[in-house]
Formats: structure tokens, sequence, C-alpha cells
């Protein structure tokens, strides 16, 4: 991690849950992170607890379905720190609703968040490296209902599931169209955890949200970050392509 010290991140979904978690490990290494999220207020609360680590974090308030905004945040970062390095696509919703039910906006709001700004944060991060010839890295936050369909009884997740393996292909899309550029020196990673303990559920109006976790395996934020910090670590000729963690008894 030592190299990424002083580089620019930008991390999406960064107020709360593994976003602001990301946030934290890399603030602590050393890293310049811009924070994208809704919540200003709890990315400016963030902000101050971090004051004296070696990095910094500057708080941006985004809402990723909105193109504009996204492009203005990135537009921001150029201006005033220069480029991205790293980008952690991390932004992500879900609901309890099952696709065959919900309504068009639902399903919409989450291919929105889960997808179209995952892949336009990504051609602008690209975009940032490649214009200042710098080794980058992009890591995007799956699921591992990103290569598997979960048949919980009972449990819906709307289109959820889908826009996973949206990501799945997404990522190894852009791996490989990275990979025609001989002179490419950009990195992606698609990180697919199980569940996590985060408010993703009560966030989702999902049933017995506040119970949820206390019968289900589950993962802590800091084994996320933990896979986040190894593939960042990783010698410039290693491409981890993917990483899935599993809590000890998960059944999906």
């Amino acid at each position: 991690m030592d190299r990424w010290a002083g580089k620019v991140a930008v991390v999406t979904g960064a107020s709360s849950g593994i976003g602001a978690a990301i946030v934290e490990g890399l603030v602590e290494a050393g890293v310049q992170v811009v924070g994208l999220a809704r919540r200003l207020e709890k990315l400016q609360a963030l902000a101050a607890s971090l004051e004296g680590t070696p990095g910094k974090l500057y708080p941006r308030k985004c809402d990723v379905r909105k193109e504009e905004e996204l492009l203005d945040a990135f537009k921001w970062v150029k201006a005033e720190v220069g480029g991205v390095d790293i980008l952690v696509n991390n932004a992500g919703i879900s609901n309890s609703k099952k696709i065959i039910d919900a309504d068009v906006d639902s399903l919409r709001s989450i291919l929105e968040v889960n997808v179209l700004a995952m892949a336009i944060a990504t051609r602008e991060a690209v975009a940032s490296m490649k214009s200042r010839d710098v080794e980058g890295y992009i890591v995007n936050i799956n699921s591992v209902t990103g290569h598997t369909i979960p048949t919980f009884d009972g449990f819906a997740s709307s289109i959820y599931v889908p826009s996973k393996h949206a990501v799945t292909a997404l990522t190894e899309t852009v791996r490989m169209e990275l990979a025609t550029d001989p002179k490419n020196k950009i990195k992606i990673t698609s990180i697919s955890p199980g569940f996590v303990e985060t408010d993703i559920m009560q966030a989702g109006d999902f049933p017995n949200a506040d119970k949820f976790f206390q019968s289900t395996p589950h993962l802590d934020v800091k084994d996320v970050v933990n896979a986040v910090s190894y593939v960042l670590g990783t010698r410039n000729i290693v491409q981890v392509t993917e990483i899935i963690i599993r809590p000890g008894g998960e059944s999906i």
C-alpha cells in the first residue's frame, strides 16, 4: 500500500457501511480520498473523525444516479486534486420487492446505481488515469450473488441479483478492453463478499432487517477492506480479477 500514499482515490457510496470502512482504510494508509455520497453530513462527520491521519477525506455530495452530478464530481477531482489514481465503485442499493411485482422506478433505480453509475465512473476514471499516464486501479464491490442465484424461501431482492451479474460481466469486459492496449497500466478487480453486516437491509425495507444478521452468517466490513488492501498491494504484473469472500456457514 505504500506506493499509494499521496495518491487520489474516489470512493462511491462512501458515507456508511463498506464504503465508509474502505475510506477509513485508505485515509489511514495516506491516500487522499474523495468520498461521494448523497448524505453529505455523514461524510463530513467521517472526515472529522479522520483528522490527524496520514491521508485526507474530501467529502463530496453526489447522487450517482444523476449523471451530471457524477461527471461534476470527476471534474472537481481533476481541478482540485489532479485526477484519479484509484476508483472504488462501492455504491449499491436493493429492495425487498420481487421483480414480478416491482414498479419500473424501483427497477430503474437499482440499475442506475449498481450498473450504469459504475460504468460511467469507470469510464471517467480510466480517462483520467490514461491522460496522466499513471498506474491506476479500479475496484468494483460486487457480491456473491453476482455469481449465483440465491434460493432463500420468501427472500426477494428485486433486480439486485441480475445487477450484480452485470457487475461481474462489466468488470471482465473492462479488463479485456484495457488488455488490448499494450501500454496499459490500469488494473481492475471485482470483490464479491457474501452477506456483510451493514445498513443495506434497513435501507431496502427488508422484513425483520434489524434481526437479520442475528441468525445469518455474515462478514464484517473490515473483511472487505482487507481484500481491497490486498489487491491494491499486489505487484504491478499481478492481475487479481476476482475475489469471492464468504463467511463460514453461508449457504448462498
